[in-house]
């Protein structure tokens, strides 16, 4: 069931929002109530590991073809330097 809710925000944020809403072809109350159940939704942790909406935001920012093929021999070589 649908209720309505009456929101006090920012004019140039609700701009923003209607202007991305608009954008990915949904309305700004089925946005809101996204973003509300991801907030909300209780998550069992996967593997006990709680990942944050932080931390999901960030996955993809590094590609695998930004890792050198050597990572493993590199991190070596610095803790060896390093606890030498």
């Amino acid at each position: 069931m649908d209720t309505k809710l009456t929101l006090k925000l920012n004019s140039s944020v609700i701009a923003s929002a209607k202007a991305y809403a608009k954008e990915n072809n949904t309305s700004l109350s089925r946005l809101i109530e996204r973003y509300l159940e991801t907030l909300t939704q209780a998550e069992e942790p996967k593997d006990g590991v709680t990942i944050t909406l932080l931390v999901e935001s960030l996955t993809g920012v590094i590609s695998e073809t930004d890792i050198p093929e050597d990572i493993h021999q590199t991190k070596a070589q610095y803790l060896s330097q390093k606890h030498s």
